[in-house]
């Protein structure tokens, strides 16, 4: 799998910046991605040294919507440490803004 696949998106939320600030970053993955792909996408992307990856399976949720019942989709996360030191530069733009 390529690396552009394994990689969809970054999580944007409170939690995912706080843990940004000890070298943490989370990103939504592919289902069907394990740890490895996911490090050696990280490192190919980014050009930093992952030391840790731990991965979650986030549950749908069910929504309403008037009469029509629905369920929200089911995916993947992933948390990436780096070493220190090093960062990814998607989330230090939006660094300055928590206050």
């Amino acid at each position: 799998m390529d690396a552009t696949q394994v990689i969809i998106r970054p999580v944007v939320s409170e939690k995912s910046y706080v843990l940004a600030a000890v070298d943490k970053y989370t990103f939504r993955v592919h289902p069907d991605a394990h740890k490895t792909e996911i490090r050696q996408a990280v490192e190919e992307l980014f050009e930093v040294h992952v030391v840790s990856v731990n991965t979650s399976s986030v549950k749908s949720k069910p929504k309403r919507r008037g009469i029509t019942k629905g369920r929200t989709r089911s995916w993947k996360k992933a948390i990436v440490q780096v070493r220190p030191g090093e960062s990814i530069p998607i989330f230090q733009g939006l660094q300055g803004l928590e206050g």
